[in-house]
């Protein structure tokens, strides 16, 4: 059976994922099980002092977090339907050799399963209005390894950009070191869009990573590395560099 709905779980009870690259990256297969356990490969930036580059700067996008200091929390589900995304991220320091930067604040947001966002709506670029509502974002602050992890939904999409995750990272002052973006493998997404119930009504993206206005210019160090399924939910990593 495809996963409903996310069940939500307290973070204690996640386990990180290493940030060694993938073996295998999952290829377009028509006759692939969307069932079984697929994976992609991302970026492996900030792995090594032979790359150590700044990940990508963004938009911080049309619907940033109003309050981010409000919304401190590692299960950023609320009440919304999808397959389960576990988030791990790693942030790197480029200015001391890529070393884990431990003790910056972390800033996570994304769309729900129909391409809506919270805290927005009622006109302009979203006609539903969720301007009473917080679902989909949340903080964190890196351990002593760099590290944060969420608990969430597999994002949908809206017209005109890929699927994406917005995160800021904020040193212990709150000042913005990065904004940028994660870029999703379309394989995955095709997936999920199209064999999950929270999902297959509204079809695949319209708007392809190199097509995209946001990743056109180059998305490689946005890249994630997913593994997992729609049964058993995913599990997403990805390494972020900034210059603190």
């Amino acid at each position: 059976m495809q996963r409903k709905e996310f069940i939500k779980k307290g973070i204690g009870g996640l386990s990180l994922l290493s940030f060694t690259p993938l073996l295998s990256a999952c290829q377009n297969n028509n006759e692939v099980d969307p069932a079984t356990d697929t994976s992609t490969s991302g970026s492996t930036n900030g792995s090594s002092s032979s790359d150590c580059t700044v990940t990508n700067a963004e938009t911080e996008g049309p619907f940033p977090i109003k309050d981010p200091a409000s919304l401190v929390k590692a299960d950023i589900v609320g009440d919304r339907s999808g397959v389960q995304l576990t988030i791990n991220l790693s942030i790197k320091n480029k200015n001391s050799g890529c070393e884990p930067l431990a003790n910056v604040l972390v800033d996570i947001w994304h769309c729900d399963a129909e391409g809506e966002y919270s805290e927005y709506g009622g006109g302009g670029g979203q006609s539903a209005n969720h301007t009473t509502e917080h679902w989909l974002r949340g903080r964190q602050t890196t351990d002593e390894n760099g590290m944060v992890a969420f608990s969430s939904i597999f994002p949908g999409w809206y017209s005109g950009r890929a699927p994406h995750i917005h995160v800021e990272v904020l040193n212990a002052n709150e000042k913005s070191l990065l904004v940028t973006q994660i870029a999703f493998d379309k394989s995955v997404c095709d997936t999920v869009y199209t064999t999950a119930d929270d999902y297959d009504d509204h079809g695949t993206q319209d708007t392809t990573n190199e097509r995209d206005n946001v990743f056109g210019d180059g998305f490689d160090n946005e890249l994630a590395s997913i593994s997992g399924s729609v049964d058993a939910g995913y599990e997403l990593s990805h390494t972020i560099v900034v210059s603190a």
